[in-house]
C-alpha cells in the first residue's frame, strides 16, 4: 500500500519529505511504536529515531497526510509521553525516496539533553490481562509495558536502557524478549517487561524478618488485614504501611506504633465510585484521581463514611487510586473497599525504599512485610494535591502540598535560558533543583533536613540528578539561615560559587518564575518561617522588586515566641505572647477559657517570659499569627505535626468560602515601611471569647477575612507606590483554600493582577525554584567572588 502510495504521489508532484524536532519524555514511553503505527496510517515513509535532544522524525507523504500525521501526534501521544515542542528543522537537500517507514538505532552524543520519564500508575490494558485467568501474567504483581510502569524510580543511569536500570539483574525469557523486540507489540521496548517466569517476585515476611511460606501472598495479607494487621508492602517510590480503613483498632495500632496522634492518614480505594462513597469529588478532582501521575487528592469527606481517627479535626481526607498491580489485587476483596496507605516510615524519617531497611525500621510497627525483589533505585513518596475553587464554580486552582512521584523530575520551563546552576532548598518540606537552557528540573519531595537519613537522602538526590541529565553546575544556590545544613554544607564543601538567597525572596521568585513573570511586582509571601536579612524570622513579607532584588515594604508587627522552638510545638505560648502586647502582665487575670487549661505556674512563666522578651526571639511570622489565634481560641493548643493549628482553624470553615465582617487591623508607616498591627484584632477577638454564646467558626471566619482584608489594603497602597499592578502569593500559608481563593478575588476586583502557584508547591517545596532563578539573575549582573551572599 505504501509503494502505490509512492508511485501515486509521485505522479502527482505532490511529494514533500519534512524533519521534525520533537522535545518533551518521549523516550522509554514508547513513542516510536506509536510514531511508527501513525505512518501506516497516514501513508507517510521515512524514520523516527530517539537522540540526545528528545526524538527526530522525517517523514515523506503529501502535505495534507503529513500535516494529519503532525495534528493526531499532539493531540493523541502515548499516555505516558508528555510532548513540549515540535519544530521543523532544516534537512540535507535530497530527492531520496523511502521505501517504508523505519525505527532507527539511537544517536549517541556526548551530552543529553532528553527529560527523564517520571513513574506511572499500571494501565488499563495490563490489567485486564492480569485479571484474565488465560493470561500468563495472570495476577502477576509487576506486569507493565511501555504506556506505564516504573521510570524515574528504577532508573540509574541514562539513556534509559534496561542495562541502567534495577532491572537489569532480571535476563528476560523468549516469551518477553519476543514481545520487547516487537513493534507491533505493546512491550517493544518497554524496558521493566518482566513475567512470572523470568521478572521480579513477591516475598512475605512476619515482622521480625522471617520468611512465611504461603501459596498466594495477596490473600494471605488480605486475611490478615482484614483481622486487623499492620502490612508494610514495598511499591513503587518506597513501602506504605497499610490497615483496612474501616477497622478503627487497626488504625489506632498504626497511630501508636508510628507515634502519629493526630497527622491524617491517607486512603486508597479501587476506582472512583468507591472514593465518592467517602468523599465529594468534583470533575477536575475526578481527573486528578485517574490521571497516570496517581496523586493522593485531598477531597471533602462525607460525614461517617469512615472512622474520623484516619483525619481528625479535619473535613477533608486524602485519597488515591491504586498506582501498582499490586495495590489492585490488595483491594479485590469487596468487603474491605478502603485501605489505609500511609509512608512507610517512622516519624521524622524518610520513606523507607529497601528491604533491609524496612524490616530494620519498621519491624516495631509493621506485623507482616511484603517485599519484593526489584530494587528502588531513587525513593519517591506520593504527591499530595489539593483543588481550590471559586464561589461560583467558575475557576479552579490546582494546589501542589508536595510534588513528587508521578511529577518529578518533570521540568519547569523557563521564559529565557540559564546557567547551570543547583539549588539546595529549604529545611523543610525540601526540593532541590537543577538548571539546564530554560528549563528547571525539580526532584521528588525529600524531607525535613534536620534528620540525618533525609540529608544523607538529599545529598544523594544532587548527585543523582547530575548524573541522570549530564549537567555540571556552575553556580550552588541556598538559603540564607546560617544553621541549615544544606547551607552550611554549601559554605564548607562547595568548590563552585555559592549564592546564598533570602527565603522569601526565593518564595516569591519561585511564583513568578512559574507564571513567566518578569518587572516590578509585588510579592506576598506568608508562611511560618524564613530567615530574614536582619537577623529575625520572617514570616508575614510584603516585598517591592523582581528575582534580582527586593525591598522589604511591609511586614506584620513582631510576635514573642516564649521559649523559642518551643512556642513552635505549643501554640498555647504563642496565644499568651498576643496577648501580652495588649496586657502585658496581666493576661493570668483574663477570664478566657483556653488560658484555664494551663497551671498558674505555668501561665505567669510564660507571660513574664513574652513580656520581659526572655528567651524569647521576634517572628513576623503569619504561621505564628495562626497558630496564636487557634490556640487563643481552643483549637489546638498543642501540634503534632506542622501548620496543624492553622489547619484545624480553617476546617471550621466547612469548605464555606463566604467572607465575614474583619476584625480590626492599623497600618503603621515609618521610614518608608509599613508594619500590620494586629493588637486592634486581638482587642476584638478577646471581646468575642469573653462574650456568650461563642461561635468558633464566626471568629475563624472572621480571622481568615482579616487577612484577606490587609492584604488587599497593604497591596493596593503598595501598588500606588511602586507603580505596578503585579502581584504573586507564596508561602505555605497559602495551602489555605479560603484565604488563597478570596485574595485572588479581592485583588482581581482591586484592578491588580494576582498570581499564585499551580504548578510547583507553595510551601516550602516551591523554594528551589526560586533559589535557581534569583541566582541567576545576580550571575548575569555581578562578577561575583566564591561564597558570595546574596542580601536583599
Amino acid at each position: 500500500m505504501v509503494q502505490n502510495f509512492q508511485d501515486s504521489a509521485e505522479q502527482c508532484g505532490a511529494w514533500e519529505t519534512r524533519r521534525y524536532r520533537i522535545c518533551g519524555i518521549v523516550q522509554g514511553v514508547g513513542f516510536r511504536p506509536f510514531v511508527h503505527r501513525l505512518a501506516r496510517t497516514f501513508e507517510a515513509t521515512g524514520w523516527v529515531l530517539n537522540d540526545s535532544e528528545g526524538v527526530l522524525l522525517e517523514l515523506q507523504a503529501t502535505s495534507g497526510n503529513i500535516t494529519q500525521f503532525i495534528n493526531e501526534l499532539v493531540a493523541t501521544p502515548p499516555p505516558m509521553a508528555r510532548i513540549i515542542s515540535i519544530e521543523e528543522v532544516q534537512r540535507e537537500q535530497t530527492d531520496h525516496r523511502y521505501e517504508e517507514f523505519s525505527i532507527r538505532k539511537s544517536l549517541q552524543y556526548a551530552r543529553m539533553d532528553t527529560i527523564i520519564p517520571p513513574d506511572s500508575n499500571v494501565c488499563c490494558d495490563c490489567l485486564n490481562e492480569m485479571l484474565d485467568p488465560w493470561n500468563s501474567r495472570f495476577r502477576y504483581a509487576f506486569i507493565n509495558c511501555t504506556n506505564c510502569g516504573p521510570r524515574y524510580s528504577i532508573i540509574q543511569a541514562m539513556p534509559y536502557d534496561r542495562s541502567q536500570t534495577t532491572m537489569r539483574t532480571f535476563t528476560m525469557c523468549s516469551a518477553c524478549k519476543h514481545e520487547y523486540e516487537d513493534i507491533e507489540s505493546r512491550r517493544y521496548h518497554a524496558q521493566p517487561n518482566a513475567c512470572p517466569e523470568c521478572g521480579p517476585k513477591l516475598e512475605l515476611r512476619s515482622h521480625n524478618g522471617s520468611i512465611i511460606a504461603t501459596k498466594d501472598i495477596v490473600s494471605y495479607a488480605i486475611a490478615r488485614l482484614r483481622e486487623g494487621a499492620i502490612v508494610a508492602v514495598k511499591s513503587l517510590g518506597g513501602f506504605h504501611l497499610v490497615v483496612d480503613a474501616n477497622n478503627e483498632n487497626a488504625i489506632q495500632q498504626l497511630r501508636m506504633r508510628k507515634r502519629r496522634d493526630a497527622k491524617p492518614f491517607a486512603i486508597m480505594v479501587a476506582d472512583v465510585e468507591n472514593a465518592e462513597r467517602i468523599a465529594t469529588i468534583n470533575s477536575h478532582e475526578k481527573a486528578l484521581l485517574e490521571s497516570v501521575e496517581r496523586p493522593i487528592v485531598l477531597l471533602h469527606k462525607r460525614p461517617h463514611a469512615l472512622p474520623d481517627i484516619i483525619a481528625p479535626h479535619n473535613p477533608n481526607i486524602g485519597i488515591m487510586l491504586p498506582s501498582t498491580p499490586l495495590q489492585y489485587l490488595l483491594l479485590e476483596d469487596a468487603t474491605m473497599p478502603a485501605l489505609v496507605m500511609t509512608s512507610g516510615n517512622t516519624s521524622g524519617h524518610p520513606i523507607v525504599f529497601d528491604n533491609a531497611s524496612a524490616i530494620a525500621q519498621l519491624s516495631a510497627i509493621a506485623d507482616y512485610f511484603i517485599l519484593n525483589d526489584r530494587d528502588i533505585h531513587t525513593r519517591v513518596d506520593d504527591s499530595v494535591v489539593r483543588v481550590m475553587t471559586r464561589h461560583d464554580g467558575r475557576d479552579s486552582h490546582l494546589s501542589y502540598l508536595r510534588r513528587s512521584r508521578g511529577y518529578a523530575p518533570y521540568p519547569i520551563y523557563l521564559s529565557s535560558a540559564i546557567d547551570p546552576i543547583i539549588a539546595l532548598g529549604a529545611e523543610l518540606k525540601t526540593t532541590v533543583s537543577i538548571s539546564r537552557d530554560n528549563k528547571v528540573f525539580m526532584s521528588q519531595h525529600i524531607g525535613d533536613l534536620k534528620n540525618d537519613l533525609t540529608f544523607k537522602s538529599h545529598l544523594a538526590c544532587i548527585k543523582h540528578l547530575q548524573t541522570l541529565l549530564d549537567i555540571e553546575p556552575t553556580i550552588v544556590a541556598c538559603d540564607l539561615h546560617p544553621a541549615f545544613r544544606s547551607t552550611r554544607s554549601a559554605l564548607e564543601q562547595s568548590q563552585l560559587r555559592v549564592i546564598q538567597v533570602q527565603h522569601h525572596h526565593a518564595h516569591m521568585a519561585s511564583c513568578m518564575a512559574e507564571n513567566g513573570l518578569s518587572g516590578q511586582t509585588i510579592g506576598v509571601i506568608f508562611d511560618g518561617t524564613g530567615y530574614g536579612t536582619d537577623g529575625t524570622i520572617w514570616g508575614g513579607e510584603f516585598l517591592i522588586g523582581d528575582t534580582k532584588s527586593v525591598e522589604r515594604a511591609a511586614h506584620l508587627r513582631h510576635i514573642a515566641l516564649p521559649g523559642g522552638d518551643s512556642a513552635v510545638q505549643e501554640p498555647i505560648r504563642v496565644a499568651i505572647s498576643l496577648l501580652t502586647e495588649i496586657y502585658a502582665e496581666h493576661v493570668p487575670n483574663l477570664p478566657i477559657p483556653v488560658l484555664d487549661t494551663l497551671s498558674v505556674e505555668q501561665l505567669n512563666v510564660f507571660t513574664k517570659m513574652a513580656v520581659r522578651r526572655i528567651n524569647s526571639p521576634v517572628t513576623s511570622s503569619i504561621g505564628r499569627l495562626f497558630d496564636g489565634i487557634s490556640a487563643l481560641m481552643g483549637v489546638c493548643t498543642h501540634i503534632e505535626y506542622e501548620a496543624q493549628a492553622a489547619i484545624e482553624l480553617e476546617a471550621l470553615l466547612q469548605h464555606d468560602l463566604h467572607m465575614a465582617k474583619p476584625f480590626g487591623f492599623a497600618l503603621v508607616e515609618y521610614d518608608n515601611h509599613v508594619e500590620v498591627d494586629y493588637r486592634p484584632m486581638i482587642q476584638d477577638l478577646v471581646s468575642a471569647l469573653t462574650s456568650l454564646p461563642l461561635n468558633l467558626p464566626e471568629l475563624s471566619r472572621r480571622f481568615h477575612s482579616t487577612l484577606v482584608e490587609i492584604i488587599t489594603v497593604v497591596c493596593c497602597q503598595l501598588s500606588t507606590h511602586a507603580k505596578t499592578q503585579q502581584v504573586v502569593l507564596s508561602g505555605g500559608v497559602f495551602c489555605n483554600e479560603f484565604l488563597l481563593i478570596n485574595t485572588l478575588d479581592r485583588l482581581q476586583a482591586a484592578g491588580l493582577n494576582a498570581y499564585c502557584h499551580q504548578r510547583v508547591p507553595t510551601n516550602d517545596g516551591g523554594i528551589s525554584l526560586g533559589q535557581i532563578v534569583v541566582a541567576s539573575s545576580l550571575s548575569q549582573t555581578r562578577n561575583m567572588n566564591n561564597k558570595e551572599m546574596e542580601y536583599v
